[in-house]
């Protein structure tokens, strides 16, 4: 079975400035992390290796600066790297993301392609989705564990607030997964010693042959007009009072709520 996990790296900060000019993100000087929900997509291909025996290759796009983090993930186990790299794709939304993603993704085979739920850069969980559209696969989203994988059939837990919901789906296919359902596995030493000494595969636009009007900032239909943090105020009144003066203090405030739940 051929694996594709798609990762991407990520600032590790919620601190970020913004071009006022293009409205994207300003990366330099940002120390980055793998994005968590593409590190638990990660640990669940090696989930499926270690069971079934499979061939898992981790494919990002960005900067160069992202090569450090695809070799960390070969020392977890992954078999080989992919960074798609290239001037052309900078400033990508994620219809333009994934339009290069797909085109990437054409050129290896696979059985199964495995995502994060969504970037914490970006919050719009649209990547995954997209992708599957423009490779003609099915998808499932928000998936909690897979169960197991029989038959060229995958089994998927996917948990809600109040039930999970247990889905199958022929592959290929996609899914996309969330953090904090799995805990990703350590490097270890002889796997991370051997792949940083070992490039990452890279892929330019010269081999994708994407136009303007399909990747970049360019081919990107998503417009930023304005980005500006919120500002949050409220009205407060700080008081020094004893405990049992306290207590007066809150129930009489909770008073007329309670009042209107109990009508």
């Amino acid at each position: 079975m051929n694996i594709i996990v798609l990762v991407k790296q990520v600032p590790d900060t919620t601190e970020m400035s913004v071009d006022k000019e293009t409205g994207t993100l300003i990366r330099a000087g940002v120390p980055t992390i793998c994005n968590p929900d593409d590190l638990a997509a990660v640990e669940e291909a090696l989930k499926l290796k270690d069971r079934y025996g499979a061939h898992v290759r981790v494919l990002s796009m960005g900067p160069q600066q992202a090569e450090p983090m695809l070799k960390e993930l070969r020392g977890m186990g992954v078999d080989e790297a992919t960074l798609i790299s290239d001037r052309a794709f900078a400033g990508s939304d994620t219809w333009a993301t994934s339009n290069t993603l797909a085109k990437a993704i054409a050129l290896y085979p696979y059985d199964l392609i495995i995502a994060g739920r969504q970037a914490i850069d970006g919050d719009t969980a649209q990547v995954g989705p997209q992708t599957a559209e423009k490779l003609g696969l099915p998808q499932i989203t928000l998936v909690t564990r897979v169960d197991a994988c029989e038959n060229g059939v995958l089994r998927v837990i996917k948990d809600y607030e109040d039930f999970s919901e247990e889905l199958e789906v022929d592959l290929p296919a996609l899914i996309t997964c969330v953090a904090g359902n799995n805990t990703p596995r350590y490097g270890q030493v002889d796997l991370m010693w051997e792949s940083f000494l070992t490039p990452v595969d890279q892929v330019s636009n010269e081999k994708l042959n994407l136009d303007r009007d399909h990747t970049g900032l360019s081919g990107s239909p998503t417009l930023v007009k304005k980005t500006f943090p919120r500002t949050l105020t409220a009205n407060h009144e700080v008081k020094t009072v004893s405990p049992s003066e306290a207590a007066e203090i809150i129930a009489a405030y909770l008073e007329p709520y309670m009042q209107k739940g109990g009508k």
